[in-house]
């Protein structure tokens, strides 16, 4: 019988399935962050309880950390407080931790990939939304909460509902200027916030295939904001080549075993997807959001849309939406000030993402009217953009690296954007306060970010 990809990585940890109910799911990694973490620990101490297979979580601090002087102590102490339990029970349960400045540390769903953690035909969960990251290797990722954890570090098991499977395929190849993160704000915008609940995504077409691991990343990891419970992209050489001597990937005769393997984890020619959806990467131009939920975005070039629903609710919510970012249907963004740019997160942290960054900055000088924060998404980023020459680029233009964490993406840490203030963003989330109470969020991929951080204006990055 034909089958998807995610019915064959599915399948082959289904441990027990309760007939008309949810499939007993063995995790092959774990990771843990400070947030959603503690309350599950305290649960295990509870039942006398040890980590059943420790060697398969992995911990690091990720969310509440400054991204300045993280050698000092943390200043805020509920952020102290919430870091330093993350290291204490990580300790008293044996599990693997890197913590602040330690050379693996960094956001948790880079430091998966980059050290090899992640490897295609895997069941990986965390208790973070953006788990879906991890699909870009071709395997079954997804986030899950504070009881779930407790579920996981308790029997390396989790009870959930089998998705439906659905296709997106995007032909063609993108145009110039045009980024995976472009790609995804395109997709969710067309499929809208909850177009794909229910399902489990996997991406295809040649626009896909195209991808570097770092785009295929990007893309995963947006899947979620169209209610997808995660995406996934078959594994091909660009995978292997990205995996192959990473720290905690196989070796010798094991990578040859692993790599055999992994050839097979594609779905089936004929396999039958429960729903199927095309676009054409033509149709794709650099975009932005001009809303508080990632599938209010367009095109840089075209001017916010009227509400196209019918339903009075919607209507409401929809101009509610523009009051709070003081924007205007039929207005154009190019040329909207900007008051911050924030580069970094799960979704644009990567050496690519800094790359990008810098092909537009090189030989020019940051807006005085901007505010940059660029945050590399690890230890080993950083180092990378180091060994580049891309730090040196980025001082000659103004601008000023950050320590790694997860910065700006969300209002947990000290890079809050004050109020009323508009950030363009290469983070995951625009709703309101994401960033910091009463700050306004466009997001946009690295090459937009760059343009806004230069002119002092939101910019279609083609034009320089």
């Amino acid at each position: 019988m034909a089958r998807t990809l995610f019915d064959k990585v599915w399948d082959a940890h289904a441990v027990n399935v309760i007939e008309g109910g949810s499939t007993q799911l063995y995790i092959d990694r774990h990771y843990c962050h400070e947030v959603t973490t503690p309350q599950a620990f305290d649960g295990l101490r509870r039942r006398g309880l040890k980590v059943f297979r420790p060697e398969r979580t992995i911990c690091s601090p990720d969310h509440n950390v400054p991204t300045m002087h993280q050698d000092q102590p943390i200043a805020d102490p509920v952020s102290r407080k919430q870091v330093e339990t993350l290291l204490r029970n990580a300790d008293e349960f044996g599990l693997t931790l890197f913590g602040l400045c330690h050379p693996k540390n960094g956001i948790i769903h880079v430091i998966g990939p980059e050290n090899g953690l992640t490897l295609p035909g895997y069941t990986i969960v965390c208790g973070d939304s953006h788990t879906s990251t991890h699909g870009a290797f071709g395997a079954v990722a997804f986030g899950i909460g504070t009881s779930e954890v407790e579920m996981v570090l308790a029997s390396q098991c989790i009870l959930q509902p089998k998705p439906k499977t659905m296709r997106i395929t995007v032909n063609g190849k993108l145009r110039d200027g045009v980024t995976a993160k472009d790609m995804a704000l395109y997709i969710i915008s067309k499929m809208t916030t909850g177009g794909a609940t229910g399902y489990f995504v996997e991406y295809a077409g040649e626009a896909v295939r195209n991808l570097s691991m770092e785009g295929r990343m990007t893309l995963c990891n947006l899947s979620i904001e169209m209610g997808a419970r995660g995406g996934m992209i078959a594994p091909d050489d660009t995978t292997f080549e990205y995996i192959k001597g990473r720290e905690y990937a196989p070796k010798g005769e094991a990578w040859d075993k692993a790599e055999a393997y992994w050839r097979t984890l594609r779905s089936d020619d004929d396999a039958a997807f429960d729903k199927e959806v095309v676009f054409d990467a033509a149709d794709i131009e650099p975009r932005i959001t001009f809303g508080t939920n990632p599938g209010m975005g367009m095109g840089i070039s075209e001017t916010i849309p009227a509400y196209n629903g019918d339903d009075e609710a919607g209507q409401l919510s929809y101009d509610k939406s523009l009051d709070y970012m003081e924007f205007k249907v039929g207005q154009k963004m190019d040329g909207v000030p900007v008051d911050y740019v924030f580069l970094g997160s799960c979704t644009n942290g990567r050496v690519e993402d800094f790359r990008a960054f810098a092909s537009i900055v090189k030989g020019r000088r940051k807006a005085d009217n901007v505010t940059a924060w660029l945050v590399p998404g690890s230890w080993a980023v950083l180092k990378q953009i180091k060994a580049e020459g891309l730090d040196r680029v980025l001082a000659d233009a103004g601008f000023e690296l950050r320590e790694p964490g997860c910065s700006a993406c969300l209002a947990m840490n000290d890079d809050k954007v004050p109020a009323g203030k508009l950030a363009v963003s290469t983070s995951n989330r625009n709703f309101e306060g994401r960033q910091g109470p009463g700050a306004r969020t466009v997001l946009a991929g690295p090459l937009v970010a760059a343009a806004a951080a230069i002119t002092g204006v939101i910019t279609d990055p083609r034009k320089l």
